[in-house]
């Protein structure tokens, strides 16, 4: 059952992508999950969350980006300078950060030298810093926009009834991956960190209906599985853009650990969050994209992160956290450092990892800070055991 995931989830194009397009399939990519995807789907194309694995060198990525730059914004250029994304039909770029704003730019000016790499439908989505009063109308602007730019590009009519069918679909995959996360709060581990954050992954990749499809019948099959209560420590993975799978089979794998819970953009972050499914369908989209963001490029929102991290915190049991960021993340760098500050204060145990994203990964060095940080946390247990059976006696 989890091959269909990970074939999405660990390949720029999976089988049932080549499929999708053989078949004459559209499909337009995304960098951003303040895209609302329920518009490429109401319009018959496949959302694709544009990534930035299988990278192996940066020859045409540093002709356009400094080095002291994000490294994810430049292996996205990278793959696209060696054709990589001539699949797509359209791409969409969004500041996220001001790095990836400036993917923008550099995307289209390497076109001038290599040409075709620009897709014919190249769109700059813009998304406001707050989500209050002006930037939310000026969001749902930027939707409307969009719906327009696209149906001029593609020839089709994105009407308010189809994007309803969407919402519905996509609200329906939502509280599957809420029952996920529920699943994996229990005690009993029913399925390992990396397994699950195939599955979200592979909801940026794949046709909505088979995915949704797929995504209920694992939860069905998990629901059955019978566990017993695990001994290994619960850990929480949070901090900058990550689609590499094996950033959390490393925290897994090194020490005796399961991660039980995510704050990734790339992963499930407000799956409990559903888009309303009445009313004006823009509205919805714009209110539920927008309004319960919890990216760090938002304004006033920290307060508001650092309880729903708390919150999962406690739900899923979680005795650490992983906080890691891609070296140059101002955004997730600077609240890593806020989020450790507090919530070692709330006695959660943190560790703060900086990477390079893609082929510079130093898998080695990394193992090394986590071997520590599991042996601190090994070290303050076996404290709290004897000073409970000092008391005891």
């Amino acid at each position: 059952m989890m091959e269909v995931f990970y074939d999405a989830a660990t390949r720029i194009q999976s089988d049932r992508l080549k499929q999708w397009k053989e078949e004459g399939g559209k499909v337009v990519g995304y960098t951003c999950s303040y895209v609302p995807s329920e518009i490429f789907h109401a319009a018959g194309i496949l959302p694709y969350r544009i990534r930035g694995i299988e990278t192996e060198s940066m020859e045409i990525a540093d002709a356009y980006f400094g080095p002291y730059i994000c490294t994810f914004p430049k292996c996205v250029l990278q793959l696209a300078g060696k054709g990589k994304y001539d699949f797509l039909n359209g791409a969409i770029i969004t500041p996220g950060c001001d790095s990836m704003r400036r993917l923008d730019e550099c995307w289209r000016k390497a076109g001038d030298a290599i040409p075709g790499i620009v897709p014919p439908f190249f769109y700059y989505f813009d998304v406001p810093h707050k989500s209050e009063g002006h930037g939310l109308r000026w969001f749902r602007q930027e939707i409307d926009n969009l719906v327009s730019a696209m149906e001029r590009q593609f020839g089709v009519t994105i009407t308010e009834d189809r994007l309803r069918d969407s919402i519905r679909l996509y609200n329906r995959a939502r509280r599957s991956l809420k029952e996920l996360e529920d699943l994996r709060a229990r005690d009993s581990v029913v399925i390992s960190g990396t397994d699950a954050f195939a599955v979200t992954m592979a909801g940026t990749a794949m046709p909505r209906e088979e995915y949704t499809e797929h995504l209920e019948n694992l939860v069905a099959a998990l629901k059955k599985k019978k566990t017993k209560k695990d001994g290994r420590k619960r850990i929480m993975l949070i901090g900058s853009i990550s689609d590499d799978i094996s950033l959390v089979d490393l925290v897994e794998q090194t020490g005796n650990a399961v991660v039980v819970a995510e704050n990734l953009c790339f992963g499930v972050r407000d799956e409990g969050n559903e888009v309303a499914e009445t009313g004006d369908p823009i509205d919805a989209l714009a209110k539920a994209y927008l309004g319960d963001s919890t990216c760090p490029r938002m304004y006033g929102k920290y307060k508001q992160r650092l309880a729903t991290l708390k919150s999962i915190i406690d739900a899923s049991k979680v005795d650490a956290v992983v906080m890691q960021n891609i070296r140059f993340c101002d955004l997730h760098g600077s609240e890593n450092g806020l989020f450790e500050r507090d919530l070692e204060k709330e006695g959660v145990p943190c560790i703060r990892l900086e990477r390079e994203y893609g082929p510079l990964v130093e898998t080695g060095r990394l193992r090394m800070r986590i071997d520590a940080f599991f042996e601190r946390l090994e070290s303050q247990r076996s404290r709290k055991e004897t000073v409970y059976d000092m008391e005891a006696v």
